[in-house]
């Protein structure tokens, strides 16, 4: 009878003195079945539960060691199952025939009890740990589809039912009957559905440039005004935390796409602004790097949480902050890519953090 609490050990051998000494070495800690030949440790092994790990001894009259393992691995409710071969065999060959089938270790006669039961337990914590690391990998991709999914929505279930918002509001706006204060509602309806409609359009040019089908049509841009008109554009967040923002450098060059250049920076100004101390300075520094690469660096004076540093560009990872999707870094290291640029971060509780976007000056060449 199997102890459901404890693992299930399937020790298959047609000797009897063996099977006598390896259900003594294991029925301390586990619970044994045992099988004298092949056809009744299928039987045995495809039970429910099925046994944790399996015993298998290769010469055996009937169907052999090596076909039983062929079998169990073949068979989608039993090829997880550890198999470890008991053998008289010392042989290269026979050894390597048994892991090509599946087997996962060798346990040789004579039997060593101690050897035997090391080997188990090894085993055993393996199969435990591998199990573990499939459901982590399960939670994961259902993670990642419920993502999808989500983007998808954004992308494209809100875009249709936002465009009559928009449109009726542009007409309403014009009606003459609307007094001030009306105009003004509607006006802020309408500019509050181009808004977002100009969100959910960056959404899809993320979505193209993770799959690699974004058309970059590379244009000169001067980065150091761009960055004072970010600066101006993001003032009311700088002025609810005392912060001051200074540019300062050249005026920058590049060869890339204003838009997706503005949205690179805009996302990373706003990192930094929240992650500045109160009353804190944050410096935009812009320089025509030789050869042929323009280089920006955003300091500010708060530190990125140790834990993070190494993802920090991940896909929604947040620095801790409740608010914040996630999205902000990871799509401004991808607009740097897809205008063949790059972003590094460094940062200390000393020092505070710095990040480096690098992009290709107006002179330089590549292919598009």
């Amino acid at each position: 009878m199997r102890d459901n609490h404890r693992p299930t050990v399937l020790i298959v051998d047609d000797t009897p003195e063996n099977l006598d000494i390896l259900v003594a070495a294991l029925s301390g800690r586990y619970s044994v079945a045992a099988a004298r030949d092949g056809e009744r440790a299928l039987k045995v092994a495809r039970r429910q539960p099925p046994p944790a790990i399996i015993l298998l001894d290769i010469m055996m009259p009937g169907i052999d060691g090596y076909e039983v393992c062929r079998q169990l691995k073949a068979d989608a409710a039993t090829r997880d199952i550890p198999v470890l071969f008991l053998t008289a065999l010392a042989d290269v060959d026979s050894e390597t025939k048994g892991l090509e089938l599946g087997a996962v270790d060798y346990i040789h006669k004579p039997i060593s009890v101690p050897l035997v039961q090391v080997r188990v337990a090894t085993h055993l914590a393996l199969a435990q740990a591998r199990h573990q690391l499939a459901l982590q990998v399960e939670e994961l991709v259902a993670a990642a589809r419920l993502r999808d999914d989500v983007d998808r929505i954004l992308r494209h279930d809100l875009k249709g039912p936002l465009n009559p918002v928009i449109g009726f509001a542009d007409l309403l706006r014009d009606e003459p009957e609307l007094n001030k204060e009306q105009r003004e509602c509607m006006d802020l309806i309408h500019g509050a559905g181009l808004k977002m409609l100009d969100m959910i359009n960056r959404s899809l040019d993320l979505y193209k440039m993770e799959q690699g089908s974004y058309e970059l049509i590379p244009q000169p841009v001067e980065l150091l005004p761009l960055l004072q008109r970010v600066a101006r554009d993001l003032d009311f967040q700088v002025q609810q935390k005392h912060l001051s923002i200074a540019s300062e450098g050249e005026a920058g060059h590049l060869l890339g796409d204003e838009m997706l250049c503005y949205s690179l920076f805009c996302n990373l100004i706003k990192n930094a602004i929240e992650a500045s101390p109160e009353q804190g300075q944050i410096t935009v520094t812009v320089a025509d790097a030789a050869p042929g690469w323009v280089v920006a660096s955003i300091h500010n004076q708060g530190a990125v949480p140790a834990s993070i540093r190494e993802h920090f560009f991940d896909k929604y990872v947040t620095a801790g902050k409740s608010s914040g999707t996630g999205l902000g870094t990871y799509s401004a290291r991808l607009m740097a890519s897809t205008q063949h640029g790059d972003i590094a971060m460094e940062s200390s509780e000393d020092v505070g953090t710095t990040l480096t976007v690098r992009l290709p000056a107006a002179t330089a060449n590549y292919d598009t």
